[in-house]
């Protein structure tokens, strides 16, 4: 079975989340960090990967995505400061810029 990642970016204000799914985490927040991700990230600048989790099986994956998108903003706040509760960028050092452009750091 195959792992998947439920997600949620934010901004620098942390006034907007957006929670998504991947199979490839590092790449995925890359595409939202450079602007690419989603027309609702680049909209609202929702670069700051602050929570997710490595989940069993796309279905499974699905199936947590739509109960978060369905919660209250303030449990997905408290579910993100469960595990992060400075709710820092947990993506911040998973990137470098080579020859001006923001790609994968090796061995992250």
């Amino acid at each position: 079975m195959r792992k998947g990642f439920v997600y949620i970016m934010s901004n620098k204000n942390r006034t907007t989340f957006y929670i998504g799914i991947t199979n490839a985490i590092k790449r995925r927040v890359l595409e939202h960090k450079i602007g690419k991700g989603s027309a609702f990230t680049a909209k609202y600048n929702l670069v700051e990967l602050v929570h997710y989790e490595i989940i069993e099986g796309i279905e499974e994956c699905i199936q947590r995505e739509k109960q978060l998108k369905n919660w209250h903003r303030d449990w997905k706040i408290n579910l993100i400061k469960e595990d992060n509760p400075e709710m820092v960028d947990l993506a911040a050092d998973w990137y470098a810029v080579v020859d001006g452009q923001l790609v994968i750091a090796r061995g992250k």
